[in-house]
């Protein structure tokens, strides 16, 4: 498991247009803050039921037209709008 710090990069997925004129798109971000309670507890005996679905960042979001600044949630599975995950690695050959 990958463990979220400031200065990593991860990916921030934007909303898009309720309209559809613009899709919602992996924008690369910079952590900018972790705060207290968003990483589970470093003893197993507390970190029972913690789900790491639940991590919330401060990112810088790097965008085409300038930075944005937002407090979102992990979404590792479904990629919705308003949420990081980690970027995707491609298989070596």
């Amino acid at each position: 498991m990958q463990k979220p710090a400031v200065g990593r990069i991860v990916h921030y997925v934007s909303y898009g247009t309720p309209g559809g004129e613009h899709a919602s798109q992996c924008r690369p971000a910079i952590v900018t803050g972790v705060p207290v309670g968003a990483l589970p507890p470093a003893d197993t005996e507390h970190a029972e039921g913690w789900d790491s679905d639940t991590v919330v960042l401060d990112l810088a979001v790097l965008n085409p037209s300038g930075l944005f600044f937002n407090r979102c949630s992990q979404s590792e599975d479904d990629h919705r709008g308003g949420t990081w995950h980690w970027p995707e690695r491609e298989e070596e050959s």
